[in-house]
């Protein structure tokens, strides 16, 4: 019975491991495909057509896109991660007088949808001048009450005689968070942080809404400037700029892996 068991188990993993491969394997035989035959089903594509990654390249300002999107990323998530930090360490170790109201309220804040805050956060850019502009991208977004639910709930797991112990020391808040917290929380960190990089490498709405110009174009936004030129007769084209795209998300992805699985996994073993 128990064989039978790990069975399925396996069997679950291999569904699993396949519902996620053949999509990435899908788009990068088709960003290989010649045009003619990019609507005939074919596992393994008749010869290499690296002219649709030239065609992609050529089809949008790809280097200016990379920059922005790097700028805009790296200074999105940085922030965000900042601000997710000190607040977690705030919800988990201070107490002040609202503490539980102001937290329900930030919880309440995740049931609102991105789109309820579209107009009025670009009203206020725009009343600053922000309009296609990087802080006009990244400011708007810097607050995370995910990331910070996460890090709060992760915190509330440490034990609280080693922060105590680091009081007895002298050591203010701002060492026992950089000095023990952090430290200790370091897989659930990093996993905040690559969820934060995915988000801002991925998102589309806001910077399309923010900008107007093409020279502040992210890769997201600049993927369907690629299909609009394009159109649809050259989709390879468009597949292999869509890998520009997924290829530094995919390598982020395999170098914190580790972390990543031991960060969703932290409360889970527990003891």
């Amino acid at each position: 019975m128990k064989t039978v068991g790990t069975g399925l188990k396996y069997l679950g993993l291999i569904v699993v491991l396949v519902l996620a491969a053949v999509p990435i394997y899908w788009l990068l035989s088709t960003s290989v495909t010649s045009p003619e035959k990019i609507f005939q089903f074919q596992w393994f594509p008749d010869g290499l057509n690296w002219q649709n990654y030239i065609d992609g390249w050529k089809s949008a300002p790809f280097g200016a896109m990379y920059k922005n999107s790097i700028i805009v990323t790296l200074a999105g998530a940085l922030i965000q991660i900042c601000v997710a930090i000190l607040s977690s360490y705030a919800f988990a170790f201070l107490d002040f007088p609202g503490k539980r109201i102001v937290f329900l309220i930030f919880l309440g804040a995740m049931m609102v949808p991105g789109t309820v805050v579209l107009m009025p956060n670009f009203l206020t850019i725009a009343a600053l001048g922000w309009v296609n502009t990087y802080a006009g991208i990244v400011i708007p977004g810097v607050g995370s009450v995910f990331a910070m639910f996460l890090l709060r709930q992760h915190m509330l797991t440490l034990s609280s005689e080693v922060t105590d112990a680091a009081k007895v020391d002298g050591a203010n808040h701002l060492r026992i968070l950089w000095h023990v917290v952090l430290p200790m929380s370091r897989p659930m960190v990093v996993t905040v942080i690559v969820v934060a990089l995915v988000e801002k490498w991925n998102d589309f709405v806001w910077p399309l809404v923010s900008t107007s110009t093409d020279s502040m174009r992210t890769l997201p936004v600049g993927l369907l400037m690629i299909k609009d030129a394009q159109g649809f007769t050259n989709w390879g084209a468009v597949m292999a700029s869509s890998v520009f795209i997924v290829v530094p998300v995919l390598i982020v992805f395999f170098i914190a892996q580790r972390q990543i699985i031991a960060g969703l996994t932290a409360g889970a073993t527990k003891g």
